[in-house]
């Protein structure tokens, strides 16, 4: 059975879906390998790399296979090369590809989303957002170090003493808390906030003070925060600002999963910054954290650089897909037995992932969306 690595054709995206060293645990269990040639230059893995690790490079890849494997999704031409009754697995966001997923379930393709793999000890190896969350969070604090002008740490020097920098970081996921880990590393004061009533304990577990603004929890499914109140957010604003005011670099991770991102900063409150901070928003994408933040670009906002994070992960695509590519390959071979594909979805993991299957669309909120 084939498995297909394609390079990928998104614009900015440098990740590559398998690495060579994992290519081995593929035809250890049977599966031959193809890769495109390419597809994993940008992650800094040459064609070479993958013909030593037993994969063959070749421009057709892709036809014929039984299995793809991609970080972005894939392209409606590369579906329709495909082997009857195949398997994709990549990231897919449904609700933002109804046409793709149109697609894949005429095609008779069974696609697997990584984004909804089920946030369970199960699936822990397999947790694509978490791996990816890790690498945009510790990116994020070097690109807040990179652009604040000034020293992160307490440096003691013949010419005096320079105090170091305050750092608040505002969601405290596993990006934030990768964030905050690598800001003190680096020798910041850190504070962090999050709705989350969990989230006190864990940021003071990596050395960061909580910020208390004495407001309820906001606990949601799967370790996410809900969605507050117009009334919730609004008080949120008014308590979070003079802690904002007070920072010099201000990193934003704060998401709901299918949702915009929650408002945490307006522009008001980057305003009132002193010049020369920094803020980072990585929740840009996803309409940002930050009022006016715009993904891929930086802007200023009075004297404050604000840096809108577009795809952050792919900035560091060789650990990016060494992680990835890890979380793939254990999903693909949770759902094979002996080089060949048995898809149980009757199992919470493969159920939970499951877009498309058998012509049709497994996954209940996009086809309540589709109908």
């Amino acid at each position: 059975m084939k498995v297909a690595i394609a390079a990928e054709t998104r614009s900015g995206e440098r990740r590559v879906a398998l690495v060579p060293n994992l290519v081995s645990r593929l035809t250890g269990a049977g599966f031959e390998v193809a890769v495109e040639p390419g597809a994993g230059a940008a992650a800094h893995h040459s064609d070479d790399d993958y013909r030593a690790a037993g994969a063959d490079v070749t421009p057709d890849a892709v036809s014929g296979a039984a299995a793809l494997l991609g970080v972005q999704p894939p392209t409606e031409a590369q579906v329709d090369t495909l082997a009857d009754h195949a398997v994709v697995i990549s990231f897919l966001p449904p609700a933002q590809e109804l046409g793709l997923v149109t697609t894949l379930r005429d095609a008779n393709v069974s696609a697997f989303s990584m984004e909804l793999v089920p946030r369970t000890s199960r699936a822990q190896s397999m947790d694509a957002l978490s791996s990816q969350a890790l690498v945009a969070g510790y990116r994020c604090a070097i690109v807040a170090a990179e652009r604040l002008p000034r020293f992160f740490p307490l440096l003691m020097t013949a010419a005096g003493t320079v105090a170091p920098a305050k750092v608040l970081v505002l969601g405290a996921g596993v990006a934030g808390l990768q964030a905050i880990a690598t800001a003190r590393r680096l020798g910041a004061v850190v504070r962090a906030y999050d709705v989350r009533a969990a989230a006190a304990e864990e940021v003071r577990s990596v050395g960061a003070e909580f910020v208390e603004l004495e407001l309820p929890p906001l606990e949601g499914a799967g370790g996410y925060a809900r969605e507050m109140t117009e009334d919730r957010a609004a008080k949120q604003l008014e308590l979070l600002a003079p802690h904002v005011a007070e920072a010099d670099a201000l990193i934003t991770t704060a998401a709901v999963p299918g949702r915009r991102a929650p408002l945490l900063v307006t522009r008001e409150m980057v305003a009132a910054m002193r010049p020369g901070s920094v803020v980072v928003d990585l929740a840009a994408e996803q309409g940002g954290n930050v009022e006016g933040a715009v993904p891929g670009e930086e802007i200023a906002v009075g004297g404050v650089r604000v840096w809108g994070g577009a795809n952050v992960p792919s900035q560091m695509p060789a650990q990016a897909s060494q992680l990835y590519s890890t979380n793939v390959v254990n999903l693909l071979l949770h759902m094979a037995s002996e080089g060949k594909l048995a898809l149980d979805l009757d199992d919470d993991i493969v159920s939970g992932c499951c877009v498309t299957h058998d012509g049709k669309v497994h996954h209940a909120p996009t086809r309540e969306l589709l109908s």
